[in-house]
């Protein structure tokens, strides 16, 4: 899975803060991120983050993970999660 420094990886399960962001600050075997609600940092195997992943924003454009190279638009990423074309 590419997962940069930077990128912000939205979760499948909330913080309890509330916030579904997290933005990733090192990567390894393990994945220091920070929430975008409160600013809790945390340490985590990379095995769990990866499982946990629902979407990867990256520079304002989310990208599948479990296609590689498939970025979407965020117009597009919409279109594509109700149906429309």
């Amino acid at each position: 899975m590419d997962i940069r420094v930077g990128d912000r990886l939205k979760l499948k399960k909330p913080h309890p803060c509330g916030s579904y962001l997290w933005l990733t600050l090192r990567i390894g075997m393990d994945f220091r991120v920070r929430c975008e609600g409160c600013g809790h940092e945390v340490m985590l195997p990379r095995e769990k983050v990866e499982k946990r992943i629902r979407r990867v924003i990256r520079d304002g454009v989310e990208i599948n993970p479990n296609a590689a190279g498939n970025p979407l638009k965020p117009s597009e990423a919409e279109t594509k999660r109700s149906g429309r074309e």
